[in-house]
């Protein structure tokens, strides 16, 4: 069979650091399969896309495509090799049409002067058509749901002419409905001879989509192997060490505490848009729960965690903490009042990226470490290397936190706002790019939270994560509260029920709180 990607004794080292993010790892990819590169967080999966890409210059180790050697020296060296990558966080402009966002940098021009618009919505539309996908080349981005978006991602790669795919957590923020329409599109691809990596913590899609699976720890090749000769738990005990179940050992949920934090009939309305982005929006979270909210990316989740965490002010309604009417403030209000936070955003709202680990770790109790003025370095140090240990962060304490992975910035997040909480914390998509035992970690950590007594939100578009975890779980749709599920509900309702309420496909008759 003959390789799209061949590499070989691939060697990055970070210099900053010392750490060997990959240290003599080969891999290869075959024409026309599905590959799934598996890993731990840390285990350097993303720096070998990243390598293969031309987003980091490898120290050592050959890179060859199609049988011939290459030198892959940026994304535009490999888009003209046939490589082509669709990243966790989409590069879209959602004021652009798809045909504008899919011909950024290969504009076609008219009388090689100016833009041509359509001829570019006649290119796009000749690829969205060969390729079978259900969108309109006309359609402003920002109108389009998040399964819509990474249609056009892979769109723009398409009108590339890429023979070679990299998707890095395609499936994190899409549906059940929205993965089962993607893995169709992935598989006619590698029917029709495109090649496929995709960068991947979830077991069952492993299984579900790939021809191989290459795992990787710490740095190195563990092996790769055809995925229908190992098992979910194979594959666990191959990226960690050992197996690792995400099964979590709950209390059943009994009567809650007190009303921690309440919206009353909140709306929040932004100039010039056709519709509220929170539309009469009614919950109590209360001491001793973990509250749920689902939806897909555009329908309020990014609002709602926004309000809460005092940076955008509500245009109607209430928020009430605790009897106290605390609307408007802001966040550094709110975290003196008791609020604990871990954002979607974990590179620009969670962590100063050019500040050192200890420092992302104490910024929210530099307080309670000093004393007449002056910091105890000696306490900030037993701290930091409790937290680090206990949180499993990799890493030197005095490393800007930037240098660190995805995942284990994320654990660091994690680590300062879980020891710092009061009375009330909100988690938003906590375990986007975790592994597996560190997925369990945060998981644990929450049911011990509610445990404590404390009102834990939980916003998510991981639909297992919301359904393993949450007591009570509101759907948003559009910004408005469409299902409210609890109880027996709970227990009966299932993924692709969810899938349609998050959709817009279904909507309880009532929905009490």
């Amino acid at each position: 069979m003959e390789h799209a990607v061949e590499m070989r004794n691939i060697v990055k080292i970070y210099p900053e650091s010392g750490l060997r993010a990959n240290d003599g790892v080969d891999l290869i990819l075959n024409r026309g399969e599905i590959l799934c590169l598996a890993g731990e967080n840390g285990a350097g999966k993303t720096t070998l896309m990243k390598v293969l890409y031309g987003l980091e210059r490898p120290d050592s180790g050959v890179i060859s495509i199609f049988g011939r050697p290459e030198t892959i020296s940026s994304p535009l060296e490999a888009n003209r090799l046939g490589i082509g990558m669709v990243h966790q966080h989409f590069m879209l402009i959602n004021e652009f049409t798809v045909a504008q966002n899919v011909t950024m940098g290969r504009e076609p021009l008219k009388h090689r002067l100016s833009y041509d618009l359509r001829r570019a919505e006649e290119e796009v539309a000749t690829v969205i058509e060969k390729h079978h996908f259900s969108i309109d080349a006309n359609k402003t981005v920002g109108r389009l749901t998040v399964g819509q978006k990474q249609q056009v991602e892979i769109i723009k790669m398409l009108y590339r002419d890429v023979d070679i795919l990299i998707l890095d957590e395609p499936t994190a923020v899409l549906t059940e409905q929205e993965i089962d329409s993607l893995f169709i599109t992935l598989r006619a691809l590698a029917a029709g001879g495109t090649s496929l990596i995709l960068i991947t913590h979830k077991l069952h899609e492993i299984k579900a989509i790939s021809d191989r699976i290459a795992i990787m720890r710490q740095g190195r090749m563990v092996g790769d192997f055809a995925t229908d000769s190992v098992d979910e738990k194979e594959i666990s005990r191959l990226m960690m060490g050992e197996s690792v179940s995400l099964a979590i050992d709950k209390v059943p949920f009994g009567k809650p505490h007190k009303p921690v934090v309440s919206f009353e009939h909140v709306s929040v309305v932004r100039r010039n848009q056709d519709r509220p982005l929170l539309n009469d929006v009614s919950f109590t979270a209360h001491g001793g729960e973990i509250l749920g909210f689902a939806g897909v990316g555009g329908n309020g989740l990014g609002v709602l965690e926004a309000v809460l965490g005092g940076f955008l002010p509500v245009s109607k309604g209430k928020v009430i903490h605790r009897g106290e009417n605390i609307t408007g403030k802001d966040s550094h209000a709110l975290r003196q009042d008791g609020l604990a936070y871990v954002p979607a955003d974990r590179l620009q709202v969670g962590s100063a990226l050019q500040a050192t680990v200890a420092d992302n770790l104490i910024i929210t109790s530099r307080k309670s470490y000093s004393t007449y003025g002056f910091m105890n370095r000696k306490k900030i140090g037993k701290q930091v290397c409790s937290l680090m240990q206990t949180y499993g962060v990799k890493g030197q304490a005095r490393m800007p936190i930037g240098t660190l992975s995805g995942g284990n910035i994320q654990k660091a997040i994690l680590a300062r706002e879980i020891e710092q909480y009061r009375d009330y914390i909100v988690f938003s998509e906590p375990t986007w790019g975790l592994d597996i035992a560190s997925s369990k970690f945060v998981y644990e950590r929450m049911v011990k939270l509610r445990s404590d007594g404390a009102a834990v939100i939980l916003i998510s578009s991981n639909l297992d994560e919301i359904l393993a975890l949450a007591d009570r779980i509101i759907v948003l749709y559009r910004g408005t509260v469409v299902a409210t599920i609890s109880g027996k509900e709970l227990e009966r309702v299932t993924k692709e029920e969810m899938g349609a309420y998050m959709l817009g496909l279904k909507r309880q008759e009532t929905q009490d709180e």
